[in-house]
């Protein structure tokens, strides 16, 4: 890549087999790395591909992504985390980033949690493959060739020499984009196509859902004015009923004065009687004197007399039957005022009442006969 951005410097604390804290500080140009088998110059560049976004345990040389953690030993306890630190110098500007040394930390703990950091700060591993994919660096380290890989690069297959090629070249980074971009959009036509049936089956719905809606404030609508009709009704009813006592209140003090009338003139006829009584007896202690001359037989006869009596006596009782029937009456429609009964049964008790008036008067009138 170009000169003026290199590695400057990589700090190893956990990882594979450096247990302690190791820093490596790089100069430009060529830098090599010399030792023995097992020495673990192999895990200079896997820590180099780890800290640049790794994510195959198999291109790390291990069975798994914990194995990078450092295992232990006879004379080391293993330890809980690995952690990598690359600084790399962005002098000329190639990384998209303002800083001229760009740090790179990745931290991986044996519960399988796993943290990235810029400078420091936190992000995400593809905030780093973003950063990284602009200096030709991408997600599958091809620029990163370990022990092994030359071969397999220099015999791949033409399409693979490609990807390598437009990898190193920067050109694959648009490519992933572009495939993020298809399956973002295939997964937005998803929704689109998802929404249109929930768009079909929502106005399917509307419908009915709108029949029901009409009715509800048709039902509201109707209750309303059922409420006030019926409020309305009811004040008009209540209106005839306060009407109607009133009529039966007039009515009854009528019928009272009526009754107070009537015991008044029955008492008149109790006096008649017992005047009639009275000049019954006298007339009977005289016996059955001869009349005077000139005198009609008819006025002075003592079975005349008794006649009349009679007749008064029934007309007496007759009155009696009359007043008991009248306050009986009476009590009939006081119970039939408190029931509201219809008016129809008032004009009958008033007829009655006026025909018990004209008995009365038969009764006095017969009264007044035999009296004399």
């Amino acid at each position: 890549s170009d000169p003026s951005m290199f590695l400057k410097s990589l700090t190893l604390k956990g990882f594979k087999s450096f247990a302690e804290t190791t820093h490596l500080e790089f100069e430009p140009g060529i830098t090599v790395v010399v030792g023995p088998n097992g020495s673990g110059k192999s895990n200079v560049v896997d820590a180099v591909a780890w800290v640049l976004g790794a994510q195959a345990a198999k291109a790390l040389r291990s069975t798994k992504m914990e194995d990078v953690i450092f295992a232990g030993s006879s004379k080391r306890a293993p330890l809980g985390r690995a952690e990598v630190s690359l600084t790399i110098d962005n002098t000329s500007g190639m990384l998209s980033i303002g800083f001229t040394e760009v740090t790179l930390t990745r931290t991986l703990f044996r519960n399988g949690d796993s943290e990235y950091a810029i400078n420091g700060a936190p992000v995400r591993l593809l905030d780093i493959q973003e950063l990284l994919s602009d200096s030709g660096v991408g997600r599958q380290q091809h620029v990163i060739v370990s022990q092994g890989q030359l071969d397999s690069v220099l015999n791949a297959r033409p399409e693979d020499r490609r990807a390598i090629i437009e990898e190193a070249a920067g050109v694959l980074k648009y490519r992933r984009r572009r495939e993020r971009s298809q399956r973002r959009l295939e997964a937005t036509e998803a929704n689109f196509t998802r929404l249109g049936d929930v768009m079909r089956e929502i106005t399917r719905q509307l419908k009915p859902l709108e029949r029901q809606a009409v009715a509800a404030r048709q039902f509201e609508s109707m209750t309303t004015e059922l409420a006030a009709l019926r409020k309305h009704v009811s004040g008009r009813e209540l209106a005839g009923l306060r009407s109607r006592a009133e009529a039966m209140a007039r009515q009854r003090a009528e019928l009272k004065t009526v009754d107070a009338s009537t015991r008044t003139r029955l008492s008149q006829l109790d006096a008649e009687v017992i005047l009639a009584e009275a000049a019954l007896s006298e007339a009977s202690g005289i016996g059955a004197a001869a009349p005077e001359e000139g005198a009609p037989r008819d006025s002075w006869s003592g079975i005349d007399l008794g006649e009349g009596v009679a007749r008064a006596e029934a007309a007496h009782q007759k009155a009696r039957g009359q007043v008991a029937l009248l306050s009986e009456r009476t009590r009939s429609i006081e119970r039939e005022r408190n029931a509201f009964l219809d008016e129809g049964v008032v004009a009958t008790l008033e007829a009655e009442a006026a025909r018990l008036e004209v008995e009365l008067e038969k009764v006095g009138t017969a009264g007044e006969r035999s009296k004399s």
